[in-house]
């Protein structure tokens, strides 16, 4: 009988094409990642295969590599290793080999990976240089027309760090030319496995594709027997394979396999291939029960010499008699099973005392020293087997040594996971502290800043409180009170607890009176003394701890602690810009001596964002270009500092007036929607049709990201406050703010920028109220609902800018100065409530009068409503001054609310030298609703603007036209007359002539003959 890999691939056409337009999709430049699950057997390898072949016989490059069943903890990055390895020795070509190998030259961070002894000591920070590293050396591997097929095999078994490299490369997907295939046994997959929540993050990306392979339908079942067996099967013979093997084709090849006497086999798989194993010699199968120890794939010399230790006699023949008869085959320099159910049948069925042995087999064969004088194995399999060994102290070593390993390959989880089986062994092992050179606290401390930098908060605060706990000398218990503290301000909402933080200052005060001075524990006690006391606005007491934290770490040269105390007392000094500046870049030169690169990004963003809440947007302008080369540099292009600094830098071009739109190429996933709410900015202020709806599609990720809900929901108020929408716009302000006052805090300061865009929102509606003639006759229905709704507007505005104001007192940044952004917004809140009142009281001033008010009672009104504009437009002019450091589209804008507010005070001269310049910002920019709103304006007022006046082919004035327009709307001569800043007998002058013109005997006619010829828009 012929074997499956002997024949043509069956069936599965549908999913071959699909991984084929995938790679074909990779070549042009959009990386992918496949998915392919299935349960063992179902032909998940077979299909892998074959698409690697057939896509390297289309141009691409494919590498297959491996994860390892070694139990809770595996080889940290196992599969990345393997794959730069195969890059380097030229997997992908030489050209490619090259890239790759000065890649990994460049980047210690990956030459430690490829390193026997891990190449040193490493910065835990460098974790995601490590992980931007794999990333670029996969890029580099694929061209265009050649792309990287990387495919990771039985990812069911992938250690911790492994599947965080595959979460991030497929969160940072960009241009690259790779495709990523993972395969998985769907049946292992079960809730409570680690791979599951991976699997469901990775679905809900647009790039990601799902490939759930399926057991053979009967027909492509008959194909797959037919092509094995060289013939038909008959009848009853295939139906008895269909039922017993389910369509899983490796069940169905090894039932065929078995021969006539099929039908006697049991009826479970692993009892089939138990039989079918039983037929090979008994030094054959003892060879493969010594192999399946080490899992589905082990190396051809370690094999021989396990084998050879645990007396296995003719380790070649019955090798090769395996490999005959296709239980092994030949990988390189390994062995693999040819399905890894094979290996589990084989290990399930030796005794516990057999399994114990052909560990210890194993672990005294990887123990040797090699050639290079490195042992043969990792710390990991030795760990992995002394401990399956049952040799407790050879466990208790290997664990710690795969516990600094994974330390220096900053694999954290496998790391927490060697340290706790370190303390669990612990007792076990007399002269545990001899054997590996330091005591049980010391191992606690290791497995807390483990879990730290694992991302489990909680369980690093347990361990650090076991390390306290376990020290008998109250000088190091002392000393270890700052890492404590240090891990409970990693817990979310730890300084929200009444009396946590509070009880923790009680605790480090204690400490430092035991401390020596200008000790290492001193220094970090102090600088975190200063962090925590000035959460509780203890400003003295976290000056005078940072300064002393200062002095001693540049006395002593404590890089680390120095970083730390002078970011802390930049924060204190925010209302010195110049000083605060000065401390961070100092700051920033201390974390880079450290070795500390995400600090070093932090005070880079740090000092930007001080330049740019300074309102120095040129400085600020220089240190982001500085800041984001550095990231590039550093290879934290996408780092969370790094994605801030862009989010500034997007901000910092809108403020310049720089509308352009701007396509940001390879956006990481986790990045994507947080800088396209930033480009809401612009976009809105531009005018994008589609604008409303990409606010909206923002509402689903308001929880990942807070800024998703404050910059994308804030734009999308005043996209719908153009957009005439202004109910919607006020709710959806009301809601941004209850939903960050849930998440941040109820003082925000961003509240001040919506509370003003509410009361645009309500001032517009006011006007729109006014404009389209919604007043009615004094008394009545209509007026009366006009004077509820605008009472409730005036009121609202009040609340909204007594809010605003409430939030820039007691949301004010430390040092109690409100930059210049947020003073100019305050008082763009106050001109929104000035020009809200003004237009109420116009229009209660129309309400009044009617159609034939008395003229005394209009005067009155007029001249009260004159004062409100008069206020408004004073309050319009300190919106501009207050916009003038470099807000150049809200200066535009704030002219535009400037020159109406001179309109209705009746300052026409001055009003139209404030539009004129509005309009021609306007217009510079392409900030199109703006544009058009002035120039309503200035159609409405009879301004003379640059390109406002509009010539007509009717035999009517442009004023008649615009008369007749608002005629047609059902308003009066008096709102009218309201409407366009002319006065109600003028008005009745215009009617008269555009009645005469039309041939009409009265409005309704006229505005009929209008519409019939066209004069009106419909």
């Amino acid at each position: 009988m012929r074997r499956s890999t002997t024949i043509p691939l069956i069936s599965r056409q549908e999913q071959v094409a699909s991984l084929l337009l995938a790679v074909g999709r990779a070549s042009a430049g959009r990386p992918g990642l496949v998915l392919v699950g299935g349960d063992a057997g179902v032909g998940k390898t077979r299909l892998i295969g074959h698409v690697a072949q057939a896509a390297e016989q289309a141009g691409a490059s494919a590498v297959v590599v491996h994860c390892v069943d070694l139990g809770q903890v595996g080889i940290p990055y196992l599969p990345f290793t393997e794959a730069l390895t195969q890059l380097q020795a030229g997997a992908a070509g030489p050209d490619a080999a090259a890239r790759v190998t000065e890649l990994v030259a460049e980047r210690p961070a990956l030459w430690r990976l490829l390193e026997p002894g891990g190449g040193g000591d490493a910065d835990h920070d460098e974790r995601l240089q490590l992980f931007e590293g794999i990333g670029r050396s996969l890029a580099v591997a694929g061209a265009p027309e050649r792309p990287l097929v990387l495919v990771v095999e039985d990812a069911h078994w992938a250690d911790a760090s492994t599947r965080d490299v595959l979460r991030f490369l497929a969160a940072r997907a960009r241009s690259e030319n790779v495709l990523l295939v993972v395969t998985y046994r769907a049946d292992d997959v079960d809730r409570r496995h680690p791979l599951r929540p991976l699997l469901a993050e990775l679905s809900r990306l647009e790039h990601v594709e799902r490939i759930d392979l399926q057991p053979f339908t009967e027909d492509e079942l008959r194909e797959f027997t037919t092509a094995l067996a060289g013939r038909p099967l008959p009848a009853a013979g295939f139906a008895d394979v269909l039922d017993r093997s389910e369509g899983n084709a490796f069940f169905a090849e090894e039932l065929l396999d078995a021969g006539p006497d099929s039908a006697s086999l049991p009826w479970t798989l692993t009892e089939v291939l138990r039989t079918r194993l039983e037929r090979l010699d008994p030094e054959v199968q003892q060879v493969l029960r010594i192999a399946s120890v080490a899992g589905r794939r082990v190396s051809e010399e370690l094999l021989r010499a396990a084998a050879a230790r645990w007396g296995a006699p003719d380790v070649d023949a019955a090798l090769r008699e395996a490999v005959t008869q296709q239980v092994l085959v030949v990988s390189g320099a390994h062995l693999e099973f040819r399905h890894a159910l094979l290996a589990e049948a084989l290990y399930a069925d030796l005794l516990p005392g057999e399994r114990s042995s052909v560990h210890r087999a194993y672990l005294a064969v990887i123990e040797q020293d090699g050639p290079d004088g490195m042992k043969i194995g990792s710390a990991a399999e030795r760990a992995h087997h002394a401990y399956e060994g049952h040799d407790l102290p050879a466990a208790l070593s290997a664990s710690c040594d795969a516990a600094l390993r994974a330390r220096r390959l900053l694999a954290p989880e496998e790391e927490l996971r060697h340290w706790e089986q370190v303390l669990a062994l612990w007792e076990s092992v007399p002269g545990a502290e001899e054997r590996i050179g330091r005591d049980r606290v010391d191992v606690a401390v290791a497995a807390g800043e483990a879990a730290a930098r694992a991302g489990d908060p909680m369980r690093a605060v347990k361990l650090t409180q076991r390390a306290v706990d376990g020290a008998d000398d109250p000088v190091r218990r002392a000393g270890l009170r700052h890492l404590l503290v240090h891990r409970y301000l990693d817990l979310p909402t730890w300084d929200e607890v009444p009396g946590q933080v509070e009880a923790a200052i009680d605790d480090l005060r204690g400490a430092l009176e035991m401390l020596p001075e200008r000790s290492p524990e001193r220094i970090w006690t102090n600088a975190l003394l200063a962090r925590v006391t000035m959460i509780i606005d203890l400003d003295d007491d976290a000056r005078g701890h940072a300064e002393c934290a200062i002095e001693e770490a540049r006395s002593v040269g404590q890089p680390g602690a120095l970083a730390a105390a002078l970011s802390t007392l930049a924060v204190l000094d925010v209302a010195d810009p110049d000083r605060a500046a000065a401390l961070l870049d100092e700051a920033r030169t201390a974390a880079t001596e450290a070795g500390d690169v995400l600090t070093e990004m932090r005070t880079l963003y740090n000092a930007t964002a001080n330049r740019f809440y300074a309102g120095e947007l040129e400085a600020a302008q220089q240190r982001v270009e500085h800041a984001l080369a550095r990231a590039e540099e550093l290879g934290l292009a996408w780092s969370t500092p790094t994605v801030n600094l862009r989010i500034l830098q997007e901000v910092m071009l809108y403020f310049r007036g720089d509308l352009s739109p701007r396509k940001a190429g390879g956006v990481p996933a986790t990045h994507k929607h947080v800088l396209e709410a930033t480009q809401m900015y612009a976009a809105v202020a531009r005018g994008d049709a589609d604008v409303i709806p990409r606010g909206e599609a923002l509402f689903d990720h308001w929880q990942s990201d807070g800024q998703i809900a404050l910059i994308g929901g804030g734009s999308l108020v005043d996209a719908l406050t153009w957009a005439g929408r202004y109910d919607d716009a006020a709710a959806l302000a009301v809601r941004i703010t209850d939903h960050l006052g849930e998440v941040w805090t109820e003082v925000f300061l961003g509240r001040i920028w919506l509370s003003a865009l509410a009361i645009a929102a309500l001032a517009d509606a006011a006007e729109a109220d006014r404009s389209a003639g919604r007043v009615g006759a004094p008394g009545s229905a209509a007026a009366t609902a006009v004077e509820t709704r605008a009472a409730a507007r005036l009121d609202s505005g009040d609340s909204l800018l007594a809010i605003a104001r409430e939030t820039a007192q007691r949301g004010r940044p430390r040092g109690g100065v409100l930059g210049p952004e947020g003073r100019a917004w305050l008082q763009r809140a106050a001109a929104e409530n000035a020009r809200l009142h003004a237009v109420v009281g116009s229009t209660a001033g129309t309400a009044g009068s009617g159609a034939g008010g008395t003229a005394g009672g209009g005067d009155s009104r007029a001249q009260a409503a004159g004062d409100l504009w008069g206020a408004a437009a004073a309050s319009w002019q300190d919106t501009v001054n207050a916009f003038g450091f470099g807000y150049r589209y809200e200066v535009a804008r704030s002219r535009y609310r400037w020159a109406e507010a001179l309109l209705g005070a009746g300052e026409r001269q001055a009003a139209e030298v404030e539009a004129a310049e509005a309009l021609s910002e306007a217009e510079d920019m392409g900030a199109q609703p703006l544009a058009d709103a002035v120039r309503a304006l200035a159609r409405r007022a009879r301004l003379d603007l640059p390109g406002v006046r509009r010539a007509t082919a009717s035999t009517l004035t442009d004023r008649e036209e615009e008369v007749l327009g608002l005629v047609a709307q059902g308003l009066s001569n008096r709102q009218i007359g309201e409407r366009l800043f002319i006065s109600t007998k003028t008005v009745s002058v215009h009617v008269s002539n555009l009645l005469a013109k039309l041939g009409a005997s009265g409005r309704a006619e006229a505005v009929s003959l209008a519409h019939q010829r066209g004069l009106l828009e419909v």
